[in-house]
């Protein structure tokens, strides 16, 4: 079972490549952040033509997310938004049940500039998927938490091209990771470094300053596995050529394969 998560910047734009991508790789769950479009705008018809369904959450021009699978395989919605903030209307987070693993994408927020309500609602936005994830273990299954957390864990060149660089940044600021750890601490496993404990696996390179062209990038999207969900694990990556086709998106496909 190949589970992907897979960042678009833009669902409509990116298309062509997510389509390239499903025809590639034949994913078998493929979880989408940034959709940028609302409910009524999800291409869902071309990719039924390409062999997929699936279950999202739009919100016109920014966020939105989705999980996808082959057409014969439906994935059960199990959740749409985050709970513990009636007022939030962001579409971030979607879950769903694929052949008895509980998977979520997640489109964690950027927080930027930090010291601003928006880094307030960053670091509040994940004090409540901690809360959720308690519940999630709590189910004693498998459970795949993917995404794009925006959060760099470290300070390591395995996580960042330039630790100096990034340091005023909301996704390297010690709150963050912090979060991120209470998170992954609960007791999930970080399927990425499970696999692949030295060198850089880069899943972002931002299209200003030639970041693709330098290698300029950094870890954020991550795919953090509950115990159930670790002990079938084959292997994990980052589908990094894709991030260099033509119109591409800024992030690369990061994936886990788990035993089935």
């Amino acid at each position: 079972m190949k589970i992907v998560s897979y960042n678009l910047n833009g669902i409509r734009a990116r298309l062509p490549r997510l389509i390239e991508y499903l025809d590639e790789q034949k994913p078998d769950i493929l979880c989408l952040q940034e959709l940028k479009c609302d409910d009524d705008s999800f291409p869902i018809l071309d990719l039924r033509a390409a062999g997929y369904d699936g279950v999202w959450h739009g919100q016109k021009g920014f966020n939105g997310v989705a999980i996808l699978t082959p057409a014969a395989s439906l994935p059960a919605l199990r959740r749409i938004g985050l709970p513990g903030d009636p007022d939030d209307t962001h579409s971030r987070y979607i879950e769903a049940d694929v052949a008895g693993v509980v998977v979520a994408s997640i489109y964690l927020p950027n927080g930027n500039p930090v010291g601003t309500e928006k880094f307030a609602y960053k670091l509040a936005w994940m004090d409540r998927l901690r809360a959720l994830a308690v519940e999630l273990l709590a189910e004693e299954k498998p459970v795949v938490l993917a995404g794009d957390w925006n959060v760099i864990p470290t300070d390591d060149p395995d996580d960042v091209f330039s630790a100096k660089a990034m340091a005023s940044d909301a996704l390297a600021q010690p709150q963050s990771r912090a979060a991120f750890r209470t998170i992954a601490n609960l007791g999930f496993t970080d399927a990425i470094r499970t696999r692949h404990p030295d060198g850089p696996q880069y899943t972002f390179w931002d299209y200003q300053m030639r970041g693709w062209e330098r290698d300029a990038g950094f870890r954020i999207d991550h795919l953090l596995l509950s115990a159930q969900a670790a002990d079938r694990l084959r292997d994990a990556g980052v589908d990094k050529d894709y991030r260099g086709r033509e119109k591409a998106s800024d992030h690369a496909p990061t994936w886990v394969q788990l035993a089935d």
